[in-house]
């Protein structure tokens, strides 16, 4: 007797799909910060750079702020908002990757680290959301 379809099919495993549906959440919700962000005057420098402490989701520049901007996507407020995911070692990652994006640049602009939240469609861009409080900040 044949297979058809190739035999049988392995059962999806739920962890794979739930990962997979964050990612996908996350894109969109990148995609949504950057229309946003040249909505309002922004333009868009990196997406997505990735050093060696993580990966910066949106660099942008209006006049002379640059700001190093972290998106957060959440459609249900179970485990807080989206903001409230940034956390301490979240933003100290930023700090050390924004460090890195100007070894060999100079930087003759304020820096500043932002968050936009999406949470159920709605945009928040929380300007400022955090700084870098060591004593080698600039």
């Amino acid at each position: 007797m044949a297979v058809r379809n190739g035999g049988s099919k392995k059962p999806a495993n739920p962890t794979e799909n739930r990962n997979m549906h964050n990612k996908n959440l996350g894109k969109e919700g990148e995609r949504k910060a950057r229309w946003y962000l040249r909505l309002h005057g922004w333009k868009i420098i990196e997406k997505n750079f990735k050093n060696p402490f993580g990966e910066i989701d949106i660099i942008a520049k209006k006049k002379d702020v640059l700001a190093f901007i972290e998106v957060k996507t959440r459609l249900t407020d179970i485990f807080g908002t989206p903001s409230q995911a940034v956390t301490k070692q979240r933003q100290q990652r930023y700090i050390m990757g924004a460090k890195y994006y100007f070894a060999n640049r100079e930087a003759d602009c304020t820096v500043r680290f932002d968050v936009i939240e999406i949470f159920r469609g709605q945009i928040n861009h929380i300007e400022n959301a955090f700084r870098d409080s060591s004593r080698y900040a600039n």
